[in-house]
């Protein structure tokens, strides 16, 4: 059974996806690779750093002067979190439905076909027959 993973707003993703990148960092640090990339006050970064803390999906190290952040999860187990709870909340749980959805509507390249068989292959060979 995964751990349950809190979900985690589009604005909380802008600063997950920098500690990501690079952790322990300080509140300063997260500010300052944000404002490269966004408009956004250094009081509501420090507000979403916060509320990432509350939710348990970034660890805060207290041992140094400076308090510096982490991410307790990784990247593709935030992901995979988000795109469960999607196809729950879209599809109604039927993941069939939406890959049906999305190849019927995407233009596919070969590469993209054969990477999709490379990823079932696998998948169908294990399955009793």
């Amino acid at each position: 059974m995964s751990k349950k993973i809190p979900s985690i707003s589009e604005s909380e993703w802008e600063i997950m996806t920098v500690l990501w990148e690079e952790a322990p960092l300080t509140a300063n640090d997260v500010i300052s690779t944000l404002q490269e990339r966004t408009d956004w006050k250094p009081k509501t970064i420090r507000t979403l750093l916060d509320r990432l803390v509350k939710k348990n999906v970034v660890g805060v190290n207290k041992e140094q002067r400076i308090y510096t952040f982490f991410p307790l999860y990784s990247q593709d187990e935030c992901q995979h979190a988000e795109a469960e709870s999607f196809v729950k909340r879209i599809y109604g749980g039927a993941l069939k439905s939406m890959l049906v959805q999305f190849i019927q509507e995407d233009s596919l390249s070969e590469e993209d076909i054969q990477e999709l068989r490379s990823i079932l292959d696998p998948k169908q060979k294990k399955q009793p027959h």
